[in-house]
């Protein structure tokens, strides 16, 4: 089986090294410097130091060579990467069964990832979306994962799940594409504000709080979008909004803990070097939450505190004085 990662960020090149001991694995990079140095070094030192990469993988800037007759394409680009990669794949004929990783919604879009392949994808191509709690320096050391591979072709799902099964790498199968992409995404929102909790100091009681409620605001919006209420109980909601906003390893509750300090959002993201996807996807999600008339308290607070409207002590505020309610309303 060979199968072709497309990024050698963070999560690329994990998945690379972990699915290279069972598979033929190309990783794919667009800049030839990057490539030529992580051929050189063996390890991908500016986004994953201190990880060998195996001798059997593969690393190339060759588009073509890395997903020729390839059984599976697997996009590691963040989503705002992921329209102009499956046209440069439609170029160069480069067309496979596809499954993507980004999580997150298009800027100046509104897109999830899916109805951005449904654009730019040949129709008829199976493909899927694989998401839940991952952290990539954990998945490359071989430590124990489980996460969810949805695609409205059962099939393919069954089929790709098995074939990406390997020791400690466990998939499991939905069809709900929709919701699965929606945690993926909004998690990350919910992950800044409980970086900025914590970073203020507020305690284990109120994360507790934020997530939980945070978890409501994710399902409100996905059930709205089409999503099944269960999906977000499952390792793509709730698994993922746990991790993202607990572990010292998410880029999101990163930034959300140096916005607390007092950084500017420039200086964080040069300073993280990788993507922090919700960063764009909050403003995405604010502006379709308003179209929709769905109620995101957290998201719109989170993107006052990144347009620097508030400050952090008063964006907890905001939160905190805000009328009550009915649990479940």
């Amino acid at each position: 089986m060979k199968l072709c990662i497309l990024g050698a960020g963070a999560w690329g090149t994990g998945l690379a090294v972990r699915l290279a001991a069972h598979a033929e694995v190309w990783l794919w990079a667009r800049n030839p410097e990057h490539v030529r140095a992580m051929r050189k070094a063996r390890v991908n030192e500016r986004h994953l130091p201190g990880v060998p990469l195996p001798p059997a993988l593969h690393v190339t800037d060759d588009l073509p060579a890395a997903a020729w007759a390839a059984d599976y394409l697997i996009s590691a680009v963040p989503t705002g990467g992921l329209r102009s990669l499956l046209r440069r794949l439609r170029e160069a004929a480069c067309l496979r069964p596809l499954i993507w990783l980004c999580k997150g919604f298009e800027a100046g879009s509104m897109r999830l990832p899916h109805q951005v392949v449904a654009e730019e994808w040949p129709e008829g191509l199976p493909h899927a979306v694989l998401s839940g709690p991952s952290f990539a320096l954990e998945v490359a050391r071989g430590l124990p994962v489980a996460l969810t591979l949805a695609s409205r072709d059962a099939d393919f799902a069954h089929r790709a799940a098995q074939d990406l099964h390997a020791p400690g790498l466990r998939p499991y199968t939905s069809t709900d594409v929709v919701g699965v992409e929606v945690g993926g995404a909004v998690k990350n929102v919910i992950a800044i504000a409980a970086g900025v909790s914590d970073g203020l100091a507020f305690g284990l009681n109120a994360r507790a709080a934020l997530i939980t409620r945070g978890l409501a605001e994710v399902s409100r919006l996905g059930v709205h979008l089409g999503g099944e209420p269960k999906t977000f109980m499952g390792l793509s909601g709730m698994g993922d909004l746990i991790l993202t906003c607990t572990g010292d390893l998410s880029r999101n509750r990163q930034v959300g803990l140096r916005l607390a300090r007092g950084e500017s959002l420039e200086t964080i993201l040069r300073a993280l070097g990788h993507v922090a996807e919700g960063v764009t996807t909050a403003r995405e999600v604010r502006r379709l939450a308003a179209q929709l008339r769905v109620d995101m308290p957290i998201t719109e607070t989170v993107c006052r505190l990144l347009d620097q409207e508030l400050s952090p002590q008063q964006a907890a505020g905001a939160l905190l004085s805000r009328a009550l309610k009915d649990e479940w309303t």
